[in-house]
């Protein structure tokens, strides 16, 4: 089970009628979304207030309505700033949603695409994809996508038993299948030529630096492609977390939907991944967080995506405030901070 089960559930839910229509809703769930949305936007502009050259947050708000005045601090705000902020937001959003889809899907707060296997599965497509063929942004997106999708196939393939998939299984199937990829991606770092190796190198450190349009592109159209479709299916995965054989009854088909929930999940962590490179534990705080902002057991996807995305943010602020101008790489940043967290939860969760 899912560490958020033990979570106190005073959310209580409300009803809002029209005619013969009803819409059920929870008040603190609604200030959760709209507090981190305001958070959201508040760190991506003063984020892009953030660097060598010092732009004022009015600068950066004319620039973005298109009202300020053209000149060199504009092409910067537009050209170099707003994407990597929107890559920072895009991809913490889909690694959130991943993050929240696994955790429902295994029961289990540890169940991430980072911990499963599938980010670093996704990592060796984009790695296969730099060291072997062309480094284009657009090609390794789209490597690591065939990276994350295959892993995932094996993984499922490997924990499948009876037709069900158990939550640790799946989780130390995947831990096993991390380890072989992890290995054979430091043997063509090893293999590749040198000015590669250290592309990929950099892109293993997880990165913001030097984003264009071209990585905004492929994570934003993901997210908008998939949050909908994965919203739909979210009732019914929730469903599934009271047991397979209740949601059975309940006329849900818990395989068809736990897989392609597992699919969508993959594809967006694999985006993300190929976006800015493996950031840690974004996928694994988000939906904790969230749950017990809300004080909600239940699953949210916009939170968690929205969390994320001020994770990632307010990681990449942090390192802008580093003293001495240090340059750490954000998921190294991410790594220290999550790893800290994860030791919080391993001493506080009842599950261990």
């Amino acid at each position: 089970m899912n560490s958020r089960y033990f979570l106190p559930t005073s959310n209580v839910s409300h009803v809002w009628r029209l005619g013969q229509f009803s819409i059920s809703y929870q008040p603190l769930s609604i200030l959760v979304a709209f507090v981190l949305l305001l958070l959201v936007a508040a760190f991506a502009i003063y984020a892009m207030t953030l660097g060598k050259l010092n732009i004022s947050l009015l600068q950066v708000v004319d620039a973005i309505l298109g009202v300020g005045e053209s000149g060199v601090k504009e092409r910067i705000i537009l050209n170099i700033r707003l994407p990597k902020v929107l890559t920072a937001i895009f991809v913490g959003a889909a690694l959130g949603i991943s993050g929240a889809v696994f955790q429902s899907v295994s029961r289990n707060a540890l169940g991430s695409p980072d911990v499963i296997g599938f980010t670093t599965g996704a990592a060796t497509g984009a790695i296969a994809q730099i060291v072997l063929f062309e480094q284009g942004a657009l090609e390794v997106a789209l490597a690591a996508i065939i990276g994350g999708v295959v892993t995932a196939i094996i993984v499922y393939l490997l924990a499948v038993k009876s037709g069900v998939v158990g939550g640790y299984r799946l989780i130390l199937t995947g831990i096993g299948i991390g380890s072989i990829l992890s290995a054979l991606n430091s043997l063509m770092l090893v293999k590749g030529n040198l000015d590669s190796a250290i592309m990929a190198n950099l892109w293993l450190a997880g990165s913001l630096h030097a984003r264009t349009w071209m990585h905004v592109y492929p994570v934003l159209i993901g997210v908008v492609l998939l949050l909908p479709i994965m919203m739909v299916l979210k009732r019914a995965l929730a469903m599934i977390e009271m047991g397979d054989e209740m949601a059975t009854q309940l006329g849900i088909r818990v395989e068809r939907v736990r897989l392609s929930m597992i699919f969508f999940a993959v594809v967006l962590a694999a985006f993300a991944t190929g976006a800015a490179g493996p950031i840690a534990f974004i996928a694994l705080a988000a939906p904790q967080l969230v749950s017990r902002l809300r004080q909600s057991r239940a699953l949210s996807l916009f939170s968690s995506a929205l969390m994320g995305a001020l994770l990632v943010l307010a990681a990449d602020v942090l390192i802008q405030w580093l003293p001495f101008q240090a340059s750490v790489p954000i998921g190294r940043m991410t790594g220290i901070v999550g790893g800290i967290y994860l030791i919080w939860l391993l001493t506080r969760s009842r599950q261990f």
